[in-house]
């Protein structure tokens, strides 16, 4: 009869579960010869032990690269939302938040493309550019609005209130502003690109969360 040939399972899982196998069979080890996976010559298993380490290794470095390199960019977001909301903290006269909070968008951010609008805004500041009329289909998305809006600029309506109408915006992002936990949305912060990756559909909105938070804490005085 025969002598059944293992199969490589059987040779991989024989391995796996008498791991001293080549401690007694050294000579064994120094002997067998596997290909190199770049080069097609022989080389020991010992050397293609250490090629797999170093391929694991590097891929460990990449991953850790790409990990400080989106830390990094965190924590210069994170500085730039802390200054942006001490800019807000020092305006003492309340009529002038909106300018200063649409130009520490642009100034902090590198927002070019920014616009605000207020409703139920408190008659002394009715005169004010940000409460201009709105329409009310507006105030309902608004007031749906669950976190930000990121996408594309496809006849959004309030990517009119942009510079130029919104004629050069490609990409937009809807901030719906509220004060505190209050379901209903007193304004809305709108921001545009040209870049129609610069607020892609689908992208994390966590500091575009906090960015509505601060304004709509810092706007609220303006409304009822």
């Amino acid at each position: 009869m025969a002598e059944r040939i293992p199969s490589a399972d059987e040779v991989a899982r024989f391995l796996r579960d008498n791991p001293a196998f080549f401690e007694s069979n050294a000579e064994l080890l120094a002997a067998l010869r596997v290909s190199h996976p770049h080069g097609g010559r022989a080389i020991s298993l010992q050397e293609r032990q250490l090629e797999v380490l170093r391929e694991k290794l590097r891929a460990h470095e990449l991953r850790l690269a790409e990990l400080l390199r989106i830390g990094q960019e965190n924590d210069a977001i994170a500085q730039k939302l802390q200054r942006w909301t001490r800019q807000l903290l020092l305006v003492a006269d309340e009529a002038r938040l909106p300018d200063a909070l649409t130009d520490g968008l642009r100034t902090v951010f590198a927002l070019p493309q920014v616009a605000l609008r207020l409703w139920g805004v408190r008659e002394p500041h009715l005169g004010l550019e940000c409460a201009r009329p709105v329409p009310v289909d507006v105030i309902a998305l608004a007031n749906d609005m669950k976190q930000p809006y990121c996408g594309p600029n496809s006849d959004v309506q309030p990517a009119a209130w942009l510079p130029e109408g919104g004629s050069g915006t490609r990409s937009i992002a809807l901030l719906a502003l509220r004060k505190g936990e209050d379901p209903a949305a007193f304004g809305l912060v709108v921001l545009g690109s040209e870049d129609p990756e610069r607020f892609a559909a689908g992208m994390g909105t966590a500091f575009l969360e906090r960015i509505a938070d601060i304004a709509g804490a810092a706007l609220s005085r303006l409304v009822e």
